[in-house]
C-alpha cells in the first residue's frame, strides 16, 4: 500500500488516479498507524508553504512522516509536498520545514512570468532510480512560484529551477507534477512504487 498524505493540501485525486493506473494499492490517509503500515508515502501538495506545514503540523503528521523517513520509509514529495521537505522556505517570511533534503525553497528569478506554468525539459543531473526508463531532456509539467535552491540533493534541473528533482536515500521529491507529465510522469510514479516493493 502507498500512502498518500492527506492534509487538506493538494490534487490528491490525481495523484491516487496516477498511482493506480500503474499498479499501485494507493490510500488517502491522515492516520499516523496507516502511514506507518504503509510500503511508502507520498507527500502531494498545492498552495503555499507555511499553510500546509501549518495544516500537517495541526495533525501531527509532519513530525510523524520525520519520524518514517529516518527510518528508512520511503517518502516522495510532490510540487509543495517537495519544497515542505527543505530545512527552510523564504515564501511569504521565513518559515522553517521539515528538513529531510538540505538547502531553501526561493523564489523563481530566471522567468519574466510568474509562476511558471507548462511544459520543462528535465536535465537529469545525478542517477536516480526514479529515471529507470526515462531519457534525459524529457518534459514535465510544471506550476510553481517557488523552488528549492541549489541543494547537494538535486537529481535534475530545468531553466527555472536549479534543484527541480531532489533525492537523498529514501526520501526524494520532484518541484513538477508526475500526474499531469504524460508516460514519463507516470513512469516516475511506477519507479517510486517498484522502490518500495
Amino acid at each position: 500500500m502507498i500512502a498518500i498524505v492527506d492534509y487538506g493540501v493538494g490534487n490528491i485525486r490525481s495523484v491516487e488516479r496516477a498511482l493506480a493506473h500503474v499498479g499501485a494499492e494507493p490510500k488517502l490517509t491522515a492516520d499516523p498507524d496507516e502511514l506507518e503500515q504503509a510500503d511508502g508515502v507520498v507527500l502531494p501538495g498545492v498552495g503555499a508553504f507555511a499553510p500546509a506545514l501549518d495544516k500537517l503540523s495541526e495533525r501531527g503528521l509532519g513530525r510523524r512522516i520525520v519520524e518514517l523517513a529516518k527510518k528508512g520509509k520511503p517518502l516522495l514529495g510532490v510540487c509543495l509536498g517537495y519544497q515542505l521537505l527543505f530545512d527552510e522556505s523564504e515564501e511569504h517570511g521565513h518559515h522553517k520545514g521539515l528538513g529531510l533534503l538540505l538547502g531553501k525553497v526561493v523564489k523563481v528569478e530566471s522567468s519574466a512570468r510568474l509562476p511558471v506554468i507548462g511544459w520543462c525539459r528535465l536535465q537529469q543531473s545525478a542517477d536516480s532510480m526514479l529515471w529507470a526508463g526515462i531519457e534525459d531532456r524529457s518534459y514535465f509539467y510544471f506550476v510553481h512560484s517557488y523552488t528549492p535552491s541549489s541543494s547537494d540533493s538535486a537529481i535534475a534541473w530545468t531553466e527555472h529551477s536549479p534543484a527541480a528533482a531532489g533525492a537523498r536515500g529514501n526520501v526524494m521529491g520532484t518541484q513538477f507534477h508526475p500526474e499531469k507529465s504524460g508516460a514519463d510522469g507516470l513512469r516516475v510514479y511506477k519507479n517510486f512504487v517498484t522502490y518500495c516493493s
